[in-house]
């Protein structure tokens, strides 16, 4: 062995010791956690960027890109599931959007019912009350007076009906307005799924990459 080369077997052996607790955190604590939890994401990152910043210092190449994929798989898999959570969020506020919208339209149109029933009712008690008022009168007085009661009644129903096709319009428009930003935002979901399962495959890709890589070495050096 060389001069030059004993410092760095001491290291290799000194750097093997120190990883050993963290090798059996590992195996006992963060292998057990879900793929995508937080913590594990963080333990990995921070062990891939160690080993590999050890690998490259003691010039352990296996070991570099060994902590460099798994760097890399723990960061692909981060970012899969903030564009999961980003999309299920978008579908959940597009769903309580459009719920709000339905209940909200099907209020109006209860409300506009209930106004255009009650100006129906209101011109019909008062043409009551004026054909009542009008049987004092003699001939002409309670024809002309009767008329008149006659044309104010058909002239409310008519404003009424024609408020009510105004406030159904209305109704209708707003419907289709949230129906339109619901199905745009589910879109937009499905959209960021479609992302994310990419960066997952993506991920899984520089895993196998990194695992066929080190069998290569492992049957070379056999």
């Amino acid at each position: 062995m060389r001069i030059l080369e004993f410092p760095r077997t001491v290291l290799r052996f000194q750097y093997q010791l120190a990883r050993m607790p963290l090798q059996l955190l590992e195996d006992r604590v963060v292998s057990r956690l879900d793929e995508e939890a937080p913590a594990r994401l963080l333990y990995e990152r921070t062990l891939g960027a160690l080993d590999a910043s050890v690998g490259n210092v003691l010039g352990e190449p296996e070991l570099q890109n060994q902590g460099a994929a798994l760097a890399a798989r723990s960061e692909a898999r981060g970012r899969a599931a903030e564009l999961d959570t980003s999309a299920a969020e978008k579908k959940q506020e597009a769903d309580g959007d459009l719920e709000a919208a339905r209940s909200a339209a099907v209020q109006d149109r209860k409300e506009a019912r209930a106004a255009a029933e009650s100006q129906v009712e209101d011109a019909r008690a008062t043409a009551a009350q004026r054909k009542k008022a009008a049987g004092a009168s003699a001939g002409k007085r309670a024809t002309a007076a009767k008329r008149q009661v006659d044309t104010a009644a058909a002239r409310r129903k008519e404003s009424v009906e024609s408020a009510k096709r105004e406030e159904l319009g209305r109704i209708n428009s707003a419907e289709k307005r949230a129906t339109t930003a619901a199905n745009a935002k589910r879109e937009d979901a499905a959209t960021k799924r479609q992302t994310a399962a990419g960066k997952r495959a993506q991920a899984d890709a520089v895993e196998k990459l990194a695992d066929a890589e080190k069998q290569k070495r492992q049957a070379e050096r056999a």
